[in-house]
């Protein structure tokens, strides 16, 4: 029989996603899921929490200070020791740390404790219980990093952040609804206490994880250790080129911090609508994360990665000019969208690239390139805000981003030409 007229096979869901059949990277998507929901969740109950006690907006600034602070300064350290550990061990350490902030804070929150201690006290000890998830924070990143590239094979990699990023986003959007469905129906007490429990949960699919060999075996002398990821980055130009794009296109186009502006004197529109807003770019990119899921970046990621974050910066132009709230609703959603493409190549391209004996400083690097470019976003758009206005703020954010896209893909030729199969024969 003439081969050529045999139907093709056709390629299944399981094929497509042959990451989903190893049990301890299923192990893994539960503890990161369950634990952003966990954080997400905790976050938006202390944002609630402080604004009741205090009815100071600016009170409310200072919990992003008080966690990105240790999350930057200790990010070389943590970097440094998530290298030397065992990684299995260390993660169940990381969910001790917070299941302790969590006990502490659910303490805080009982009646009793405000009839003993001032409500000044109560609030300084808010910030430190942050400032101490701040610092856990700077070793989650590198550990979860360095873990999962030694239970998923490199070949597996593009599938494996997909999945990743994708139960990374559930967890953000579902985090902060259902805190909010249980301050209203038990109080800030109960939400608490029930991001205590989960976190308790979370061991039981971290102990499954098995322990994973010590790969960095070499002793060498701390400040070069600690240096060494920093000059790996800078000595890797895909690395870099990756890293430097994300930076500044966050850094730039940084528009969410200015919705509740847009939701009062530019769209006029209610809580539910600002909530609405707010939620829209974590549903686009769980919407494309989804999309990978069937259709995975396997062809000319690079190049896809530059139209990924030059739709980004066109969306938020849009978004700027706009006066209906539909189209800014949908143009946040395309944000999303975009920001989940450059989250999966980005994170591809850091797993294929990273040494194992360097994953955690390497890692460790990438989180103070975010976490500096979050903070400082929302500072530059506050800043350019008030200098210039909200709209033209946001406009030239986007303009910026765009300008950022385009001399980056003429002077990163390694970024522009990547592709994932090629290097995973190398």
């Amino acid at each position: 029989m003439d081969e050529s007229v045999l139907p093709s096979k056709k390629i299944g869901f399981w094929e497509k996603n042959p990451v989903l059949k190893n049990k301890e990277f299923l192990y893994f998507l539960c503890v990161r899921a369950l634990l952003i929901f966990c954080l997400n969740m905790q976050s938006t109950i202390i944002y609630y929490w402080i604004f009741n006690l205090t009815g100071d907006k600016l009170k409310l600034g200072y919990v992003g200070l008080a966690e990105v602070i240790p999350a930057i300064g200790c990010s070389f350290f943590a970097g440094y020791l998530v290298d030397l550990a065992e990684k299995r061990n260390l993660l169940v350490k990381v969910l001790l740390g917070y299941i302790f902030l969590g006990l502490g804070l659910f303490v805080l929150t009982l009646p009793q404790t405000e009839s003993h201690i001032s409500r000044a006290s109560v609030l300084t000890l808010i910030y430190a219980f942050i400032f101490l998830g701040g610092v856990i924070r700077s070793f989650l990143g590198p550990t979860l990093f360095s873990l999962v590239g030694l239970i998923v094979p490199r070949e597996q990699y593009p599938n494996a952040v997909s999945w990743s990023s994708m139960v990374w986003q559930v967890g953000s959007v579902l985090g902060p609804l259902f805190a909010g469905v249980m301050i209203a129906w038990k109080g800030v007490e109960a939400g608490m206490l029930s991001v205590v429990i989960l976190e308790l949960i979370l061991l039981v699919p971290a102990f499954m994880i098995q322990k994973k060999p010590i790969i960095k075996s070499k002793k060498e002398p701390i400040l070069q250790s600690l240096s060494g990821g920093l000059k790996f980055v800078f000595k890797t130009p895909i690395l870099l080129g990756a890293m430097a794009l994300d930076m500044f296109s966050v850094l730039f186009g940084g528009a969410v911090a200015l919705l509740p502006v847009y939701q009062k004197e530019i769209l006029h529109v209610d809580e539910r609508g600002f909530g609405l807003l707010r939620g829209a770019p974590g549903i686009g990119a769980l919407i494309m994360l989804i999309i990978l899921a069937f259709f995975p970046l396997n062809k000319y990621p690079g190049r896809k990665l530059f139209i990924a974050i030059f739709g980004f910066g066109v969306s938020i132009i849009v978004f700027g000019i706009s006066r209906n709230f539909m189209l800014s609703f949908v143009m946040l959603i395309f944000s999303g969208m975009c920001d989940a493409i450059s989250v999966v190549i980005r994170g591809t391209i850091m797993q294929l690239y990273t040494p194992d004996d360097m994953r955690g400083r390497v890692s460790a690097v990438n989180t103070m390139f975010l976490s500096s470019s979050n903070e400082l976003g929302d500072f530059e758009s506050g800043l350019m805000a008030h200098w210039l206005g909200t709209v033209r703020a946001v406009v030239i954010g986007g303009c910026l981003t765009l300008s950022v896209v385009v001399s980056t893909f003429f002077l990163s030729k390694p970024l522009r030409d990547f592709d994932f199969e090629e290097k995973e024969k190398e």
